[in-house]
């Protein structure tokens, strides 16, 4: 009884500085050139006060394309240019159930982007100041489609 006692107890020591060494070295990979996100009212105010559109990444944590567009898509240099030219750029968690301030009402980020019509992610909405969409499209985009669909959007 006690041999096996000690062995658990050895284990769990090992497994616990294991897993604490592990987890202090893990650190969020910063990512180059990203867009500067803004919260969803900043966006809507600055878009009242701008000719700027907001466009707003709808995503989910576990999605893997939604890691590739943030990781691969948003940061290239064509996509920056047309997001910076035309667009205020918003992060949304479309499963959060974080409050997000617009039209002066506080919703859940989940409630939010289903009214929008993001039931899946990733789904990229272009909004006016007001909140209406102007475009909407679900899936994974490269960067050829995202740059192709917000140009279609300013014209």
């Amino acid at each position: 009884m006690k041999k096996r006692t000690l062995i658990f107890i050895g284990i769990g020591v090992f497994i616990g500085i294991f897993l604490y060494s592990s987890l202090r070295t893990v650190k969020p990979v910063e990512i180059k050139n990203a867009p500067n996100w803004v919260s969803l009212e900043a966006a809507q105010k600055e878009a009242a006060s701008s000719n700027k559109l907001i466009m707003v990444d709808v995503f989910e944590v576990g999605c893997k394309y939604c890691r590739a567009m943030e990781r691969e898509v948003y940061p290239d240099t064509t996509v920056r240019v047309v997001i910076d030219e035309g667009y205020i750029p918003v992060k949304l968690d479309g499963n959060s159930e974080e409050l997000v301030r617009f039209n002066g009402r506080e919703i859940q980020a989940r409630e939010f982007a289903q009214s929008k019509g993001a039931f899946a992610f990733p789904t990229v909405l272009v909004l006016t100041a007001e909140g209406d969409v102007v475009k909407k499209r679900t899936g994974f985009m490269n960067i050829d489609e995202l740059r192709q669909f917000l140009y279609r959007t300013e014209s």
